[in-house]
């Protein structure tokens, strides 16, 4: 390769892994990292709202002074109007005093000052498209892990399978959603169309409304009303007539006035009085259909289960070693490899960093992160898929970024240096993050990797930089198996058969991740430059 072609890869390069670290609200739903930064602003809310407690209890303890001064005057027996002064004080009090409490600015001046407060906050807030995005991602979380809606609720994560309930994460502290909470669900669902979603959810919404109708919370935007009239409409899309009418009729009893509510009753009657076996058929709710994915019940089985990974001592061929790869650089400290699948050959490495390398690695590349993007045709597109951030880190940023492409070169016998590889991808995922099943390699002429002018990615060198809590596995679809997060090890996986055929057993996706923090670094690895070092075979078995 020439000089200019090496200087036009090298900026390919570029192009794919560098970019301004953006600010753009939205996004904060996908990473993890994005939405803990959240807590900084609620911190400085909290000060606000202290503050303004402090002063509107001062303002009240001084107005409860002021009631028991004058209520003390009216318990006494004697009139009071016979004294002069004290006559004098009741003039005054009518004239002046009541007036200056009734409009007395130090109340306005206290929700001025938490206003102002809240105004400059404003801007470091989640935007609405994240209230969407973390909605989005319970739904994900409930359909993928089959997860009870009401169990949610009361902040327990349970998988429901006909009379079956498995625990899957039991947390230390429960934590329950409120009737609001579960709205807002529900209405996220119900706005896209999606019945099959928002109807738990705003069944939910209205029975813990119902329990706690009266009460009024500040923080709330909904009511049992809003919940009734959303589930009511929600019934009727899905074609259960019959609840419809009983939940409108219910929300009638409570907002007996609503003219729309009282012509849906009629249109509800009507219609079970023209067909009277919907009065006793129950629609049955279909989830929604999902185009771009037709393998999601494979997927999803691998995401509850870890799949049909076999042991070792049911396949031999199957083992565990200390790994040096005839290399010098790794003789003194090998690596612990465990081979975990043969067609497509996948192997884990453990302990292939260390957690003070983990560390130093998602501190460098969380100020870049910015949504992660697929690749369509020649475009690259944020999609609703794969929910995560991602950065790219040159060598350049950190001496310990050598070291790394030395130990993964040693490991694999490849060349890790730009163009034959890309520059380290450092991912994080975000609430019920995930990446749907797709290849590494491309798999039309047109995508983005080939601006490299290095041919296709040939190998995936994937690094666990975190742990998680539940969820979050790596998920090989046709090879019917999947690999649980494993912090500080390593996956390597071929992408391309010796021919440079893409190897379809390697579909692979990111399961949703139900509870933690999942980071993870990318090193993808091109066919040029490995010439030497994997040949090429004409067989397509190779």
């Amino acid at each position: 390769m020439g000089l200019a072609a090496r200087l036009a890869a090298l900026l390919a390069v570029l192009a794919l892994g560098t970019g301004d670290p953006p600010a753009a609200r939205g996004d904060t739903f996908s990473a993890l990292t994005s939405v803990a930064r959240a807590l900084a602003p609620e911190r400085r809310l909290l000060e606000l709202l202290r503050r303004y407690l402090r002063g509107e209890e001062a303002r009240l303890r001084d107005l409860t002074r002021f009631y028991d001064k004058v209520l003390s005057l009216h318990e006494d027996s004697t009139t009071p109007v016979a004294n002069p002064l004290l006559a004098f004080t009741l003039i005054k009090r009518l004239q002046s005093d009541w007036r200056n409490v009734v409009h007395s600015l130090e109340a306005s001046e206290n929700i001025r000052a938490l206003k102002d407060g809240y105004e400059k906050v404003e801007q470091d807030l989640p935007a609405f498209e994240d209230l969407e995005g973390a909605a989005r991602a319970l739904m994900r979380l409930q359909d993928v892990y089959m997860l009870n809606v009401k169990g949610l609720a009361r902040g327990v994560f349970q998988r429901v399978t006909g009379s079956a309930v498995t625990d899957l994460y039991s947390p230390r502290r429960l934590f329950s959603l409120t009737a609001d909470d579960c709205f807002q669900v529900g209405k996220v669902a119900y706005d896209m169309g999606d019945y099959y979603h928002a109807i738990p959810w705003l069944e939910e919404a209205v029975s813990l409304f119902r329990g706690s109708y009266g009460e009024w919370k500040t923080e709330d935007e909904a009511s049992l009303e809003d919940a009734l009239d959303h589930l009511a409409f929600a019934y009727f899309q899905a074609g259960n007539v019959s609840c419809a009418l009983s939940l409108s009729r219910e929300f009638l009893l409570y907002s007996p006035d609503n003219k729309r509510m009282a012509r849906n009753i009629l249109k509800y009657e009507r219609l079970l009085a023209e067909s009277p076996n919907r009065a006793v058929a129950e629609a049955v709710m279909q989830r929604p259909n999902v185009p771009h994915l037709q393998t999601r019940d494979t997927y999803e089985g691998l995401c509850q289960t870890l799949g049909s990974q076999p042991t070792h001592y049911q396949i031999p061929s199957l083992y565990c070693s200390y790994e040096t790869n005839s290399s010098p650089y790794l003789l003194l400290q090998p690596i612990r490899k465990e081979v975990i699948h043969l067609e497509p050959y996948v192997a884990l490495y453990h302990d292939f960093v260390s957690d003070s390398e983990a560390q130093k690695i998602r501190e460098l590349a969380e100020p870049w992160l910015q949504r992660s993007v697929v690749a369509s045709g020649e475009k690259q597109l944020q999609v609703e898929y794969r929910i995560s951030k991602s950065a790219w880190l040159k060598d350049t940023v950190d001496p310990m970024l050598v070291t790394l492409d030395h130990r993964i070169a040693a490991l694999t016998g490849l060349d890790v240096q730009p163009p034959y590889a890309e520059y380290l991808q450092v991912v994080n995922y975000g609430i019920g993050g995930h990446y749907e099943p797709h290849f590494d390699h491309a798999t039309s002429p047109s995508s983005p990797l080939y601006r490299m002018k290095s041919g296709n990615r040939v190998a995936t060198f994937m690094i666990y930089l975190s742990s998680v809590e539940a969820g979050g596995a790596t998920a090989f679809i046709y090879a019917n198996f999947s690999v649980p997060v494993v912090k500080n090890a390593a996956l390597f996986w071929w992408n391309l058969h010796r021919s440079g055929e893409g190897d379809d057993d390697t579909l692979h996706a990111g399961c949703p991740v139900l509870v933690g923090d999942k980071w993870v670094a990318n090193k993808w690895i091109h066919e040029y430059g490995q010439e030497f070092r994997r040949p090429c075979s004409s067989s397509p078995e190779d």
